[in-house]
């Protein structure tokens, strides 16, 4: 059975730092992260294949996220830089054993974490 389980989340002010964690009991292809804000739908916001070699990112958060992932642990992180209230959601982990094409779909992802509630002051 797979595992995710996400790690990280917590308060934080405007301009902080945070870093999510996901840890997978098995190895898995493609691994994103997704986030839910209150009262909206989940969106994506970053992709990483098992290779490393190609990263996604949703625009919202590209120059200040860094998705990255450590093979041997079966872990993957989000390095999360000046942060905004708009970033507060709560964020989940998702996987697939395949190579899945439209990285920022839900449908692409057959498992999900539990998900890590991120929340910004401002």
């Amino acid at each position: 059975q797979v595992q995710l389980v996400e790690s990280g989340g917590g308060l934080v002010q405007a301009g902080g730092s945070l870093r999510l964690s996901c840890a997978a009991s098995v190895s898995m292809y493609t691994m994103g992260w997704f986030r839910q804000p209150p009262g909206k739908e989940r969106e994506f916001v970053a992709a990483i294949r098992r290779s490393g070699s190609r990263i996604y990112y949703a625009d919202s958060v590209k120059g200040r996220f860094t998705i990255s992932r450590d093979n041997a642990k079966n872990t993957m992180y989000l390095q999360m830089n000046i942060l905004k209230p708009e970033d507060m959601a709560v964020h989940y982990c998702a996987a697939a054993f395949r190579l899945a094409v439209r990285v920022g779909d839900l449908k692409e992802y057959d498992y999900w974490g539990q998900g890590t509630q991120v929340t910004v002051s401002s």
